[in-house]
């Protein structure tokens, strides 16, 4: 019962933290034509890392004595992020929300290839075949050659290999590393790039309805960072893990509803074939665990 407890809060965390990254997404790309992209997330940026900084103190993880590798490592998922935040936003920006996260939806898949190419992890056919179809899906959304495919597209995907190198990097760390302090140097190197580049373009006034949905993606943030995190360590990874597809659904719902924005026929069957791929390779991934366990 305990085990069913545990997941049950997990996946309940798990959900939670897509609906706040789905809604800081879709208040970032109502900023569009009232910020610059700089200056957006530079603003949000300054709010989210020193909540993250208050926070991460409050739970003693402010460290900063690192050994020479942890930090090299820290720096690489850093830079990764800020290239990461400055593609997907890009693309954000002017996308469709639902086609934007849908091509997110595609990490757990070339996660499984890195793993193996990078980290030397075993990957079976059943998994590979499951990543290639999950391939297939990703380019019904993108289509490329279409009228829909633009450059905008190219930087969503630039972004999904960004937050693959982000990822990598962090599993590289060592358990001396708390994940609060490495979010948050992370969140305070975006901001710092941003500023910086906020340097070289014409601010735009900040209004109230701009302040607020800047407030708002902030919260978002952070709320989505602490549940992810705390999902991640309640209940078993494979059970919680596949709940991150909620972030597709809210996307599509407040695409529409937000935005008047549906994708076409072959984008949503993208969809489909992507999320059912990941599915079954958390399906599998969980099997031969069990199998390892006995």
């Amino acid at each position: 019962m305990k085990a069913l407890s545990d997941n049950f809060r997990g996946a309940l965390m798990m959900a939670v933290a897509m609906l706040a990254f789905s809604s800081n997404d879709a208040a970032m790309k109502s900023l569009a034509g009232e910020l610059p992209l700089f200056q957006a997330i530079f603003l949000r940026g300054i709010v989210t890392t020193v909540s993250m900084i208050i926070l991460a103190g409050l739970f003693g993880q402010l460290r900063l004595r690192l050994g020479r590798q942890d930090f090299i490592l820290i720096c690489v998922r850093s830079l990764a992020e800020v290239a990461a935040a400055w593609t997907f936003l890009t693309a954000l920006f002017n996308m469709q929300l639902a086609n934007v996260t849908a091509i997110l939806q595609a990490l757990p898949l070339v996660m499984t290839f890195a793993g193996a190419l990078f980290l030397k992890e075993p990957i079976g056919w059943r998994r590979l075949s499951a990543s290639i179809i999950g391939f297939v899906g990703v380019l019904m959304i993108v289509q490329p050659g279409g009228e829909s495919f633009n450059i905008y597209s190219i930087y969503a995907l630039l972004s999904v290999g960004l937050i693959v190198i982000r990822d990598l990097a962090a599993r590289r760390m060592s358990s001396d590393v708390p994940s609060m302090f490495a979010a948050t140097f992370a969140a305070g190197t975006v901001t710092v790039f941003a500023g910086f580049g906020s340097m070289f373009i014409e601010w735009a006034p900040v209004t109230g309805h701009s302040a607020a949905l800047l407030g708002g993606a902030a919260s978002a943030v952070l709320i989505g960072y602490l549940m992810s995190v705390s999902a991640m360590r309640v209940g078993e990874i494979s059970f919680v893990a596949p709940f991150r597809y909620v972030g597709l659904l809210t996307s599509l719902i407040l695409g529409v509803v937000i935005f008047g924005q549906l994708p076409s026929t072959l984008a949503l069957l993208g969809c489909v074939v992507v999320v059912g791929s990941g599915l079954f390779i958390f399906r599998r991934e969980r099997q031969l665990s069990e199998v390892e366990a006995k």
